[in-house]
């Protein structure tokens, strides 16, 4: 199944604040997590990303997790899928995905065999067409919205 990423994160090269991947078949099972702690130390992102993580539905409003936590549920999460196809339209948005993944030196969630794919968006902006902008859950929507309607040669 494909499935469409989106991330929130501390600033260029900064720490994960959220993640999200919602499957391309609207009304299945989406997965959002909030990173503990949920703060930043970027201003910018205090702003425009901090008040807008719990805007998301009550099934998947949670407290933030520690990383490890984030990674165990979303291998569980995957867990069901034989193949998933994991895409996003930011390179540091895969970077972060794979990053959570590794729980400690030599340590990994166990997860099915997946592809990272890195979509050409040039033009395009999640938090622009996002009902939540800079909402990891509403960014990645609006990601699966855009390439479902207008992109449907990627796979």
């Amino acid at each position: 199944m494909r499935y469409f990423l989106d991330t929130e994160y501390d600033g260029f090269g900064g720490r994960l604040l959220s993640l999200a991947l919602v499957p391309e078949e609207e009304g299945d099972e989406e997965f959002y997590a909030i990173i503990a702690p949920a703060e930043a130390t970027s201003e910018w992102v205090q702003r425009h990303v901090i008040p807008y993580l719990n805007h998301v539905p009550e099934a998947l409003r949670e407290a933030p997790m520690l990383p490890a936590d984030a990674a165990q549920a979303l291998g569980h999460y995957l867990a069901h899928d034989e193949a998933p196809e994991i895409c996003a339209d930011w390179p540091e948005d895969l970077a972060h995905l794979a990053r959570l993944l590794v729980t400690g030196p030599g340590v990994m969630v166990r997860v099915p065999p997946f592809t990272l794919r890195l979509l050409d968006m040039t033009g395009f902006s999640t938090a622009a067409n996002s009902k939540v902008p800079h909402n990891a859950l509403h960014d990645a929507r609006a990601l699966r919205t855009h390439v479902t309607k207008h992109l449907e040669g990627i796979a």
